[in-house]
């Protein structure tokens, strides 16, 4: 095909007057993407509804997710953030919630040595996962987290597959969140002696019920939280040291239920020793007792800071928030042995088990035994209030996670970049999980405590890296201890519990299909932010504009001689038929890092052996070429023409090259891009080959 056959092709496409407007609809031009109405409909039928429709699911595009209301959201340029305490309140929804249910599985795994097993958990949490997370806050103050930290460290399609390989895990973490909190919401409900009689044994439909208030929550739109999460967090854990202290009365009005709990146990294990090792291998399995950490960086851009801090160094921000992070542990630590005290000491083991009255609501079940049922009825409405309160904080977080990195690597649909279709599939996995597990509180745990300690993983493996990189040698052994105990916990829960993994895999395979598939998709968008010029480059380019429209040649990017550059533009002008006596500019692309999706573009001019050159460095080559082309037509007025040759090979490995590499076939890819970018025929850069 000669460079005229090609040009005339380019200007006959979609002879219906179809196909490049449906494509035009499918692109999400970077270029514009800051003048287009994120809420305005794709497709325009004649029906009047179904844009309406379109306009409310699509308002609220995630490229701004980092500013949309919610619990996760960074705070507008004008707003200072919070107090500390009350950001601390936000993320103790989801935190110290877990007191509905973690006393409950404590004893359920641990059985009379759950206190043992208990302060096992919180010397991890004071001196693990507190001190890892302090580092996180240190190292990524604008709430990307641990996953972030691990990005840096692995180049090209490593780095991007590790992070949606933790996107996973931290999937798994969140929706069992949303899921397992319900389910423990429920069974409050089912329990209180008050609830109608037609509410015992409905546990599924109201776990699927409060699982779709949550999402209806957020597809109306979620405001700030903040004073209702000050306030559901102070009414809970003051009715808590209510019960705790009215537990701790009953233990010393009765010193002989400490006696008959000694005894039991020295009866069942031989020695103390014996019942260390006992307590450090159920431990594991009361690792979800840490949840919360992840929430807490996440919700750094909340933290009110110094009068004096800057994005680059928000020394103040990361005090407050290390603050934050160390009251919330040492406050959780005293409520989890406490609570596991009371309830070892004055609850039957067997009320623990399934279908037991103590089963997932240990501490509502003292509620109820020793301050009435009226108090236990307005315990159980807080529990169940801040336990649903702890579901809207995760799936405020997992729609900040997700649209952070999978738009940035052109890894999702276009419809994720709103809010609202985002929360139908999340809502639509978490009823998928809850009918899993059957709304059952036990079954959720494990897989609630694989997604906890791969994130604690993950960060505590982040930590021991930053500290080493810096050169802090004490630092990074004690992370890399810190990493070992979590690695150990990781794997005897994956072991003694495997549909956390499980889980895990499923969401894991489903972010890599439908990331990866949209990446195909994507992969003809221009993907450019934006196209600048420095001087030498825009003094070449205004020059040969005043001789006409601009003749490009697209040239391999390496170093070559005078003879080299002037047989190629004699072959580019007798194969393509370039006008004898116009000047020509030597187009040159340097692929960076092919695994990057989209960035701005910087255009450098330069001239040597004899020849103009414009060079620039792109994550492809021919997304750059018809972006830089697109450019220069806006620039100069007059439709840019680019002369290719051939590629010899196989057209197949090429694409794939194209897709992985960044390079292939560059002609024809060009040529798509710009047919895409433009479907005006007139005003589309002319693509010729020879």
């Amino acid at each position: 095909m000669t460079g005229t056959q090609v040009d005339n092709a380019d200007n006959t496409d979609n002879a219906d007057g179809t196909d490049d407007a449906d494509d035009a609809r499918d692109v999400d031009n970077a270029n514009s993407a800051d003048d287009a109405d994120p809420a305005e409909p794709a497709d325009r039928g004649p029906s009047v509804a179904a844009p309406r429709w379109r306009a409310w699911l699509l308002e609220g595009l995630s490229e701004q997710s980092a500013r949309h209301p919610g619990p996760h959201a960074t705070p507008d340029s004008d707003h200072q953030g919070h107090t500390w305490w009350r950001v601390m309140c936000l993320t103790g929804v989801d935190y110290f919630s877990t007191l509905g249910y973690q006393p409950g599985i404590a004893a359920l795994a641990a059985g009379l040595l759950s206190p043992l097993a208990t302060l096992v958990l919180i010397a991890l949490t004071l001196l693990g996962a507190l001190p890892v997370y302090r580092r996180v806050a240190k190292e990524s103050p604008h709430g990307e987290g641990s996953i972030a930290m691990l990005e840096r460290l692995l180049p090209w399609w490593a780095g991007k597959i590790f992070v949606l390989v933790l996107l996973g895990f931290a999937a798994t973490d969140f929706l069992i969140t949303i899921t397992l909190s319900a389910a423990d919401a429920s069974a409050h409900v089912v329990e209180n002696p008050f609830a109608p009689h037609w509410t015992h044994g409905a546990n599924m439909w109201i776990t699927l019920l409060l699982v779709a208030a949550l999402g209806a929550v957020f597809l109306k739109g979620f405001k700030e939280a903040m004073g209702i999460a000050v306030a559901l967090v102070a009414t809970y854990l003051t009715l808590n040291v209510v019960v705790l202290v009215t537990a701790a009365w009953q233990v010393l009005s009765h010193p002989h239920k400490v006696g008959d709990w000694t005894d039991a146990m020295t009866t069942e294990h031989s020695s103390p020793l014996a019942m260390i090792g006992v307590a450090l291998l159920v431990f594991p399995k009361l690792a979800l007792g840490m949840s919360g950490f992840e929430t807490g960086v996440a919700v750094m851009p909340q933290v009110k800071g110094d009068s004096t801090d800057t994005y680059a160094k928000p020394a103040g921000r990361i005090r407050e928030t290390r603050r934050l992070l160390t009251t919330a542990a040492v406050i959780m630590s005293c409520f989890l042995l406490l609570s596991s005290l009371a309830t070892t000491i004055l609850i039957p083991q067997g009320e623990f088990e399934s279908g037991g009255s103590a089963n997932g609501r240990a501490l509502a079940y003292l509620a109820h035994q020793y301050l009435g049922e009226g108090f236990g009825t307005v315990y159980d409405i807080s529990t169940i209030a801040i336990l649903w309160f702890a579901g809207a904080s995760a799936l405020a977080g997992l729609l900040n996670l997700v649209p952070r990195y999978l738009p940035r690597y052109g890894m999702a649909p276009e419809w994720t970049r709103a809010v609202r279709p985002l929360v139908l599939v999340f809502m639509a996995a978490a009823v998928l999980i809850t009918l899993w597990f059957d709304a059952n509180v036990d079954d959720q745990s494990g897989a609630y405590a694989t997604g906890v300690l791969v994130l604690m993983l993950s960060a505590s493996f982040a930590s021991a890296v930053a500290v080493h990189q810096r050169g802090h040698r004490a630092a990074a052994i004690g992370f890399g201890a810190i990493t070992a105990v979590f690695g150990y916990t990781l794997v005897t829960n994956v072991i003694e519990r495997p549909d956390g993994i499980k889980i895990a895999l499923i969401f894991i395979l489903a972010i890599l299909l439908t990331s990866f598939a949209s990446r195909v998709r994507r992969a003809f968008e221009l993907r450019a932010a934006e196209v600048t010029f420095d001087e030498a480059a825009a003094r070449f380019v205004d020059e040969a504009a005043a001789s006409g429209p601009l003749l490009l040649i697209a040239n391999e990017p390496h170093e070559h001689s005078t003879r080299e550059y002037r047989a190629k533009e004699y072959s580019q002008r007798e194969q393509t038929h370039i006008p004898d006596g116009r000047p020509v500019l030597f187009l040159e692309i340097f692929v960076t890092d092919s695994s990057d999706f989209t960035a701005d573009v910087a255009v450098h001019g330069d001239e040597k052996h004899g020849v103009r050159r414009l060079r620039v460095e792109g994550a492809t080559v021919p997304n750059t070429i018809a972006a830089v082309m697109m450019r220069l037509r806006d620039r100069t007025g007059q439709v840019p023409h680019a002369y290719f040759n051939w590629t010899e090979g196989n057209p197949l490995s090429h694409l794939v090259r194209f897709l992985v590499f960044g390079d292939g076939e560059v002609a024809p890819v060009t040529r798509e891009v710009l047919r895409r970018a433009e479907p005006d025929p007139e005003r589309r850069p002319r693509v010729h080959v020879g």
